[in-house]
């Protein structure tokens, strides 16, 4: 699909969003505002086997989470969100690498969700989870969320968040078999693929 192309040639080099300029936001913006025109799965809240899965973030205009970046602290990595909706669980993780060997760390976010609308999700933050990935003996995102549903600690900051205070929403706006669109109730995009 041409719009797809031209958006997934568009965020090359922009390192999740920290690298964007006015310009270049605009013309993604423009882009995915067109891919979104052309979504195939008009009800993607109704398709959860699509929606299953571990997504590998690959644009988002969320200060929240380009704000993580920190360097020399802390360089933002590969960030993910895994989303298992037989459970109504989403759990978004961020990598964190440094300059120093041995100390990459992580932060990691549970969540439930609730269908609001075929394209809406209410989400409910529950935990938040800082750690080292050495620690946690994190090697891949699919195996921490498994640990994780099973309730391991990881040998990590664990913090348990209230869910009335810490909610908001999601619309997916497009979802084919390896990228899916999202904006949030702060009007951040998110542009994800499937890992």
């Amino acid at each position: 699909m041409l719009g797809k192309s031209d958006l997934l040639a568009a965020l090359v080099g922009q390192n999740l969003g920290l690298k964007t300029t006015t310009s270049d936001k605009a013309a993604i913006l423009a882009l995915i505002t067109r891919l979104e025109e052309r979504n195939p799965t008009p009800c993607p809240i109704e398709q959860p086997a699509k929606l299953a899965g571990d997504w590998q973030l690959l644009y988002t205009t969320s200060r929240e989470l380009l704000g993580i970046n920190r360097p020399p602290i802390a360089n933002l990595g590969a960030i993910y969100q895994c989303i298992r909706p037989d459970r109504q669980t989403i759990y978004n993780l961020a990598e964190l690498n440094n300059n120093f060997p041995w100390l990459e760390g992580y932060v990691a976010v549970a969540a439930r969700f609730e269908a609001l609308s075929a394209v809406r999700v209410a989400v409910r933050f529950q935990r938040i989870v800082v750690g080292s990935q050495r620690l946690a003996n994190y090697r891949q995102i699919t195996d921490w969320v498994d640990r994780a549903e099973q309730g391991d600690q990881f040998r990590s900051l664990n913090f348990t968040l209230n869910p009335v205070q810490q909610q908001g929403w999601l619309d997916v706006t497009y979802l084919d078999d390896d990228l899916r669109i999202g904006r949030g109730n702060e009007g951040s995009v998110f542009v994800l693929r499937r890992v």
